[in-house]
């Protein structure tokens, strides 16, 4: 995708992002690669900027404690996180509405201008696809790989008919989004969860929140598949001997999962990379279940 030398990178993420994130960009700086951090969220009274526009150029520029640039120096971006801006503590609430309006507004405007280098992954295509599970799963099934029978409903008459009738009484439930992003693990998460026949009478609550509710595939083991642009990058995770980690390895606090390099099947691979294609994204990250009833990919 990059065909051409790349000198200046944005790394636009979020200021609770660690790990993942420092290994790419010391990475990047080793190869000789000058990286900025830009925190989403400090889009905000923490910075200044100004947007010129002379004649047919338009430039917005940014004033941070770290760093001063304009956006006609940037030559790529990898778009990994977004957050809400910061608001001050002491802005009145009748305030809020009317900062966030405009920051947010400034924000989208400075992404704009960028739109005309390289971005991994184009911040638009990334927000449709994933904020729809469904399109994604569809997108997987047309590319040739198996997905889990799947419901997203606040109708828990609907939840009962498909625990029996689509999923033979094995089903699980998750979350549509994310209620937290971090990578230091005691942030709030909704872990997939098993529905037992006996959780089917505890359904009022759902009308305040909708799930996903999904057929319970069986597993050893899982992946974790990283795809970079017609490359792959895979671990396999074992977290059986964990009582909660067994369904979802993330809640795994009873014992470490361990991780494994795992070479990904030929066939599979071209079916993702086909998926990719479909979505038009250069970076993706899901799990894949190559166990048991079926190899299966969700998200």
């Amino acid at each position: 995708m990059l065909n051409y030398f790349i000198s200046m990178v944005l790394c636009i993420t979020h200021s609770n992002d660690f790990y993942t994130v420092d290994i790419v960009i010391n990475r990047l700086k080793e190869s000789g690669i000058k990286v900025l951090r830009f925190n989403s969220d400090d889009f905000s009274y923490k910075i200044n900027f100004e947007y010129h526009k002379h004649s047919e150029n338009q430039v917005l520029k940014l004033i941070t404690p770290d760093f001063e640039i304009t956006s006609d120096e940037i030559q790529a971006v990898w778009y990994r996180k977004l957050w809400n801006v910061a608001v001050p503590e002491n802005l009145e609430d009748d305030y809020k509405k009317i900062y966030n309006q405009e920051y947010l507004t400034m924000r989208s405007i400075f992404f704009d201008s960028l739109k005309n280098v390289p971005w991994i992954n184009p911040i638009d295509i990334d927000h449709k696809i994933s904020d729809n599970k469904f399109e994604q799963l569809k997108l997987a099934s047309q590319s040739g790989l198996s997905v889990p029978k799947s419901l997203f409903t606040n109708n828990s008459q609907s939840v009962k008919d498909f625990f029996y009738t689509e999923c033979n009484q094995q089903m699980i439930a998750k979350l549509h989004g994310a209620l937290s992003r971090s990578m230091s693990g005691n942030t709030p998460f909704f872990p997939t969860t098993i529905i037992q026949e006996a959780d089917l009478e505890n359904l009022d609550s759902l009308i305040y929140c909708p799930m996903i509710f999904q057929e319970k595939i069986e597993k050893q083991y899982e992946l974790r598949v990283i795809y970079v642009d017609g490359e792959f990058f895979t671990g396999k995770i074992n977290a059986a001997d964990s009582v909660a980690g067994s369904t979802d390895w993330r809640a795994a606090v009873d014992t470490r999962p361990s991780w494994e390099n795992y070479d990904l099947p030929l066939v599979v691979c071209e079916s993702i990379k086909t998926m990719m294609k479909k979505m038009n994204l250069f970076f993706w990250c899901f799990g894949y279940n190559p166990q048991k009833k079926t190899d299966t990919i969700y998200f």
